[in-house]
C-alpha cells in the first residue's frame, strides 16, 4: 500500500488539489482504512504527503528554492572535509565511516533494485560521512537539509544507472577520505552532489509538467 502510493505520487498521478482521504484511498486500492493510515503517516514522514487545514495533501516540490538548499547542502558537506584539511591535528574517525563505506562495497556487489526508498542509505552515507570529521553540529544541520529536499532526492533512485552511479560514487569518496586524499575527495564528493542535483530538478520539472497536463485534460 506504502509504496503503491508512493509511486503515484512521485509520478504526478494525484493532483496538489487532490485531499488524500482515507476512505477514498481505501476504495482506491481496495484494502481496509488502516493499511491507508499506515502508508499516510510513512509519506507524511518521507515529505511526500503535507496536512493542510482541509487534510492530507500531495506534496509538490518547489524547484525555485532546491538550488538554495543544494547551496547550503554543498556549504555543509564540503566544510567536514575542510575542516580536517585545515588543521592537521583532525582526522576523520575510520571507526565510524569504515564500516560504512564496507556496506556501500557490499551494495556494489549485489546492487539493489531502483526504488526511491534508497534515499534512506544515500543519506546515511552522506550524515555518517560528515559525522566521521567530528563535528556533530554539521551532521545535526544537514539531517535538517536533507528533511526539505528529500521528497525531491526520491526522484534520483528510479533507474538503474542512477543506483549504480551513486554506489560507485560513494565508495570512490569514502576510499579517498580513508586514504587521506581530501582534495581529491572534496572534488568527487562536489560532482557527485552537483550530478544529484540535476537529475532531481529535471525529474521533478518533469512530473510538476505532467501534473499541469493532466490538470488541463481535466478542466
Amino acid at each position: 500500500m506504502y509504496k503503491a502510493l508512493r509511486d503515484e505520487l512521485m509520478a504526478g498521478a494525484l493532483a496538489p488539489e487532490e485531499r488524500l482521504g482515507e476512505e477514498r484511498l481505501a476504495e482506491r486500492y481496495g484494502v481496509s482504512r488502516t493499511p491507508v493510515r499506515e502508508a499516510l503517516a510513512r509519506l507524511q514522514a518521507d515529505g511526500l504527503v503535507e496536512r493542510h487545514d482541509a487534510g492530507l495533501f500531495p506534496y509538490r516540490p518547489r524547484l525555485d528554492t532546491l538550488g538554495d538548499y543544494y547551496e547550503l547542502r554543498i556549504t555543509l558537506e564540503v566544510q567536514g572535509i575542510a575542516r580536517v584539511l585545515d588543521d592537521p591535528e583532525l582526522g576523520h574517525d575510520r571507526a565510524v565511516l569504515g564500516p560504512e563505506i564496507d556496506r556501500w562495497r557490499a551494495f556494489r556487489t549485489a546492487p539493489p533494485d531502483p526504488d526511491a526508498g534508497f534515499v534512506d542509505a544515500d543519506e546515511q552515507f552522506h550524515t555518517v560521512l560528515l559525522d566521521s570529521s567530528g563535528n556533530r553540529a554539521l551532521t545535526d544541520a544537514l539531517r535538517t537539509v536533507n528533511a526539505r529536499i528529500r521528497p525531491v532526492r526520491m526522484f534520483d533512485y528510479l533507474t538503474p544507472d542512477r543506483m549504480l552511479a551513486t554506489i560507485e560514487e560513494h565508495i570512490v569518496i569514502g576510499e579517498a577520505v580513508l586514504d587521506r586524499d581530501l582534495t581529491g575527495a572534496r572534488e568527487q564528493l562536489l560532482a557527485h552532489i552537483d550530478q544529484s542535483r540535476r537529475v532531481v530538478a529535471d525529474r521533478a520539472g518533469q512530473v510538476l509538467q505532467l501534473t499541469r497536463m493532466a490538470r488541463a485534460t481535466k478542466t
